[in-house]
Parts: C-alpha cells; structure tokens; sequence
C-alpha cells in the first residue's frame, strides 16, 4: 500500500495545532492510502525550534550556543541550548496528545551528523566538518541523542512504529569537498564515502536498536548520495525527484534493487484556474521515470511519498491543502501499483 508522510517543516508557532492537523489528516485517508503521522518542525520559531537548533538539542556531552554566525559548539550548555531543549520537550508533549490512543507507523525526521557538521561551527575555529575528530564526536553523540529521542517518543505514544528520517541535505556537497570554509576561499576536504557510510551506519545501528523499525536517509535533491546510502545499514533512502534526470534514476532503481526502501518527495502539484491541482500530474512526476527506467509498476506499493516542506510565506491552510493533494496522488500512484 502506497504510504504518504511528511519532511518535518510545518507553518506557525503553535506546535500543539500543527501536530493535531497533521495527525489527523494522515490517520483519515482513503483505504487505499496508508497515512503515516510525522512529527512535525516549527521553524518559525526560530533557530531553536528548526531542524538544526532540534539536532544540536539530541546531542549527548556537545553543548552549542547561537553566535554571531549561527550555531556554534560551547563549553557549557547555555541559554541558547535550554531553549532548543524545551522546544523539544513541548515538541514531545504535544505529540503526546496529538496521537492519544494512536497505534501505527510514526515518521521522525532528525538532522543527520554530517549536514550537521557542515553548518555548525567549532568553539574556536571553522565548521564542524573541518575536523575530522569532531565529526566522529558528532556521530557518536547524536546516535546516543537519538536513543534517548525515540525512548521519549514511545513513552508519549505508546503505539506508535517510529521510523527515522535522517535528512542530510549536504550530504552530496560534503563527500565533493564543495562546502565552503568559514573564509569563503577554501572548500573544506571531502569525506570520504566509506567514512560516511559507516557515520550513517552507526546512527541507523543505534536507531534500530532504541526499538525503531529504520532508518531512511533523505538525500536532499541530489542522487550522487545514494552511493553512501546503498553502502551502509541504512533501511532506504529519500530523494526529492524533481530533477534528478535519468542519471539520477538509475541510482534509484540500484538502490531499489538492492533491497532499500525509497521514499520520494514529489514537487508540488501545478494548478490552474480552469483545472485546479494536477493530481495526475503529480503522480506522473513519479510512475513515469519509474516505469521508464525499468522498475516494476507493482514495486510503488511499497515507495512512501512525501510531502515537501512549505514555501516561505505559506500558512497552516496551504500545507494542509498541498497533504491532501500528496494524499489525492498517492492514491493514482497506489491505483497504478495494483493494476501492474
């Protein structure tokens, strides 16, 4: 059965509403749809209550601080760092009752340690990623943050399957040495795929071991992360599909045939005037190159789609409107599977 979730990112600062729409929303879909809850993210709260400030919260003996650069590694846990961490406290609470009596899979999105490296700075000197020391630091104590989120997480909702969504947006920019120094003259050094595979093994590792049913890695918009991905103990992989060209699809249906889950992020449905969304089209962003580049009809069943963060400006209505059209394409996409 088709599946359709969400990125995280959700509109306003009342995080007990938004957590009820989107629970809501997804445990009402058509039979033929399968409406898996996210917990959801509030960036407009500010860089404490963004993926990034909800990261650096998860983190186990690595206190950071906002300077004048954004988020940077401290000494001590600070003012800052409180903060991040009663956002997630609230984050947990209102999930709590959000999902009362809720019992089935949960999507909890979490930014991974090597985006995170590449956007958050050292005490004293560059970006996290410049040191290689401290990039394992980052790895480990985000898994350890990790097993503690998702024990807080089932304690909430007792029913709930949680399935991580480890976003690393940079992730192709970290293993091209394309992220830039602090400078802006220099790249800093690649990491190696092999390094990153294991990164990402060790944070899948701990996940499953907390009681999660996995980990799926979502890529951003670049499909040249699928190689670390297929390489470690990561359940499937994520990948905005707009644009990824053929190239990018033989990727997936690499990835797909060596056994990994996928999860597609569609681009928003175009609309008209005269027509209204393009539902189909929509769906077609999907089935076509998939059916092109020789995967099943039939395998869609098992592909999870979801919807894509919010546009700057947009509000509570217009992500709700644009889950229900994911909603209305999920079921062509699940119509197709089941003819193949």
């Amino acid at each position: 059965m088709t599946a359709v979730s969400g990125v995280g990112p959700w509109p306003g600062a009342d995080v007990l509403d938004a957590q009820q729409v989107v629970v809501g929303d997804l445990v009402d879909t058509p039979d033929e749809v399968d409406g898996v809850p996210f917990a959801v993210l509030l960036p407009a709260r500010g860089p404490w209550g963004d993926a990034t400030g909800a990261a650096l919260a998860l983190l186990e003996e690595m206190p950071a601080e906002l300077g004048p650069h954004g988020w940077k590694l401290a000494d001590h846990p600070g003012v800052d760092l409180g903060r991040a961490r009663a956002f997630a406290r609230e984050d947990r609470d209102a999930l709590a009752v959000a999902a009362h009596g809720y019992d089935g899979p949960l999507v909890l999105p979490v930014l991974g340690p090597f985006s995170l490296a590449a956007q958050v700075y050292l005490a004293r000197g560059d970006r996290v990623l410049s040191d290689p020391g401290a990039v394992r630091a980052v790895v480990g104590s985000l898994a350890e943050g990790l097993v503690q989120r998702i024990g807080d997480v089932v304690r909430a909702v007792p029913g709930a399957r949680v399935r991580v969504l480890l976003h690393e947006p940079l992730l192709a920019p970290v293993m091209a040495g394309a992220v830039p120094s602090f400078s802006g003259r220099d790249r800093l050094r690649r990491v190696h795929g092999p390094v990153v595979a294991d990164g990402l093994s060790a944070v899948a590792d701990a996940a499953r071991g907390a009681g999660a049913t996995g980990l799926d890695v979502h890529g951003g918009s670049a499909w040249s992360a699928l190689t670390a991905v297929r390489a470690s103990t990561a359940d499937g992989a994520a990948l905005e599909i707009a644009g990824i060209g053929e190239r990018g699809w033989e990727e997936v249906a690499t990835l797909v045939e060596a056994g990994k889950g996928f999860a597609a992020q569609l681009p928003p449905q175009a609309t008209s005037q005269c027509a209204g969304p393009d539902v189909v089209g929509q769906a077609d962003a999907l089935t076509r190159p998939w059916r092109t580049v020789g995967l099943p009809l039939r395998d869609l069943a098992a592909v999870t789609l979801l919807a894509a963060a919010p546009p700057d400006g947009a509000g509570p209505d217009e992500a709700r409107a644009a889950l229900a059209g994911l909603v209305r394409a999920a079921g062509i996409v699940a119509e197709r599977a089941a003819d193949a």
